[in-house]
């Protein structure tokens, strides 16, 4: 099949690579032509692992080019929507970007279509851009008719070509069962487990992206809430999760206590759930407490880092080592990472900061620039080198190989908060370490006695 996929962020450019590396033939549109331009060289904006190599191999098999074009839509049955919906100030998800992309899809269409929304939506949306449909084709006299459908994609940052290539399951919103043998031949080729391909009404498509998120986030944030309980009983959140992770009814994922989600989807989706039900006068306080729970944890490792500092002259004047700025590992992706909230919040406590990420450096430093008080590293052994402490926001595995005795003897103090629990704490100790983890207890106290870190 022809399929055009407008968009080439972060899910229409893997779709569209993924849909070519299956054998369709794929043209990738965005309206901005320097991307479009870096993209056809095989030069990819963003780290995603496998997504150069895929990209790469696809343009060399022509089953995959790029265009910034509205009239490469000839000659594609299906049109992929896969652009961006941020939130606005009251959280509702920016549906405008999706809007113009459907009309200036049906201003260069010449024939029937099928739309396929894969873009996050708020439920409802699916009628809303239907009836524009609708208008468009009568306000430009076009007799030929575009069906539409729901297909809400879930793509994790760090394995999302895995997660496109072999997904668990392919949510597909419709109305008319005349799409349902196109809808077939799009995904047959994929390796699909058996009745993997789940066909329902399109609201309830919509819903289930929201939904799926609002779980995952829920169970973190439930973690987190309990990890500071454990912390006030002397109890360990990591034995506690390996405990209920056990019972086949909870299973072990997404049960990691730590500083807290970020990234482009759950904060963002959260927020749009909610006002989704806002505005239907329905209450949902877990989703609140989700969020609050949320904007709570990320505040906590400055919190222990202050309470450490504050019988040690205070954080000003401090260096404090950041390892990690990724929201989570395998990505570049910085947005509303934890790192972000606390590189502020000790920048504005006079803190001198050196930070090291293995992939996110570029984002971080167009981010903020020319700051005097910020040192970017080459490694974590340069970023620790002369530190008061040292902060592990991301859990990139490369950080479980550290020479953690050579680190320790290049720094300025022992501290170091863990941000993700990535090490074991009596070992931290015995390395003479200051360790502070997340819903850990201080099992002993510190070398120098201090307690309730």
């Amino acid at each position: 099949m022809r399929i055009l996929i407008v968009g080439t962020g972060y899910v229409g450019l893997v779709t569209g690579a993924c849909f070519a590396k299956n054998g369709h033939k794929v043209i990738c549109l965005d309206i901005n032509k320097e991307k479009i331009a870096t993209l056809s060289q095989g030069k990819i904006p963003i780290y995603e692992p496998g997504l150069q190599e895929l990209v790469a191999e696809c343009l060399h098999k022509k089953t995959l080019e790029f265009t910034s074009d509205y009239a490469s839509i000839d000659g594609c049955s299906t049109v992929f929507i896969t652009v961006p919906t941020p939130s606005t100030e009251g959280g509702k998800a920016d549906l405008s970007y999706l809007e113009q992309a459907v009309l200036q899809a049906i201003t260069h269409a010449n024939g029937p279509k099928l739309f396929v929304i894969k873009s996050t939506v708020p439920p409802g949306t699916f009628y809303h851009i239907k009836d524009l449909i609708q208008k468009t084709l009568q306000e430009q006299k076009k007799s030929f008719s575009i069906d539409l459908v729901s297909n809400p994609e879930f793509l994790r940052e760090g394995s999302a070509v895995y997660d496109c290539l072999r997904p668990d399951r392919v949510i597909l919103g419709y109305e008319s069962t005349t799409l349902i043998p196109i809808l077939q031949k799009l995904y047959d080729p994929f390796d699909l487990p058996q009745d993997a391909l789940i066909l329902m009404d399109p609201t309830s498509a919509e819903m289930t992206k929201y939904a799926a998120n609002a779980m995952l986030a829920t169970r973190i944030s439930f973690m987190n809430e309990l990890a500071g309980l454990c912390e006030k009983l002397h109890a360990n959140i990591e034995q506690v999760r390996i405990g209920i992770g056990s019972d086949k009814r909870i299973g072990p994922q997404f049960l990691h206590a730590g500083v807290g989600f970020g990234g482009s989807c759950f904060p963002k989706d959260i927020r749009a759930l909610k006002a989704v039900a806002e505005n239907v006068a329905y209450p949902t306080p877990i989703l609140n407490a989700v969020e609050a729970i949320n904007h709570k944890q990320k505040k906590l490792l400055g919190e222990k880092i202050s309470r450490y500092f504050a019988s040690r002259g205070g954080i000003q004047g401090k260096t404090i080592a950041i390892w990690g700025l990724a929201f989570k590992p395998n990505t570049d992706d910085i947005r509303e990472a934890p790192s972000l909230e606390l590189i502020e919040e000790l920048r504005q406590a006079g803190a001198r900061l050196r930070l090291f990420d293995p992939v996110a450096m570029e984002n971080t430093k167009c981010l903020f620039q020319q700051q005097r008080d910020l040192f970017f590293c080459l490694d974590e052994y340069e970023a620790g080198t002369g530190a008061d402490a040292i902060a592990l926001l991301t859990e990139w595995p490369q950080f479980r190989s550290t020479n953690l005795e050579q680190v320790l003897t290049s720094m300025k103090g022992q501290a170091l908060f863990d941000g993700r629990n990535q090490y074991h704490p009596e070992e931290m100790r015995e390395k003479g370490f200051h360790y502070f983890g997340i819903g850990i207890p201080e099992l002993g106290g510190l070398v120098d006695g201090s307690k309730n870190i």
